[in-house]
């Protein structure tokens, strides 16, 4: 379980793929705190160690994550959000947040506001009623509150601090984010289908 609260800008060093999946090697200052099947959120990613060498660890990535998430799209030289797994004791700073990805939203705008930046994202439809207007929202691993609703999906508005912290701040118009709703939603959403199929 992760908070959504990024600790660090990792840099991709290599990818590796084939028929079976991709092999990613990510620098970062974080490896010296972790160990081999540690989880790391990567990008929103809940990701394994699969080894640690020279300030770094490996990943392995199966086939369904690279589609449905912008794994898939890495190279050398892409930068990621890094978190490591909630421990025990810790604060929740963020909200609860699984790594486990929806889907993909598309950036259709990003304009400054004052000293924030708003950007509007286009949810694919199944995921568009499981948001509501100032609910909780992980964007690329960062958790965000949604400040308005659009037609389309939703808008965020990015504080000085996100946009140097995370890599949200390098997102332009047409850009893909990894998105998980929020679990509670999911529960719900579930909890109201089995009671209005109950009397079926």
């Amino acid at each position: 379980m992760f908070t959504g609260l990024v600790r660090e800008i990792g840099e991709v060093l290599r990818v590796d793929r084939d028929a079976d999946g991709a092999r990613i090697w990510v620098r970062c200052e974080l490896a010296g705190e972790l160990a081999d099947g540690d989880s790391v959120s990567t990008s929103g990613v809940c990701l394994t160690v699969a080894s640690l060498e020279d300030g770094a660890y490996r990943a392995d990535v199966i086939n369904q994550t690279l589609r449905v998430s912008s794994l898939g799209s890495l190279e050398t030289g892409s930068r990621v959000n890094l978190e490591p797994a909630l421990r025990a004791g810790e604060a929740l700073g963020g909200h609860i947040v699984q790594g486990h990805v929806d889907g993909l939203a598309r950036v259709t705008e990003s304009r400054p506001d004052g000293f924030s930046t708003k950007l509007e994202l286009e949810l694919p439809r199944e995921l568009r009623h499981l948001v509501v207007e100032h609910g909780s929202i992980t964007l690329d691993g960062v958790s965000l509150t949604i400040s308005a609703l659009t037609r389309h999906g939703l808008e965020v508005s990015l504080i000085p601090e996100t946009l140097e912290r995370t890599t949200l701040g390098t997102k332009r118009v047409g850009d893909e984010l990894n998105v998980e709703v929020d679990v509670v939603a999911r529960y719900v959403e579930r909890m109201s289908s089995a009671w209005e199929n109950r009397g079926r």
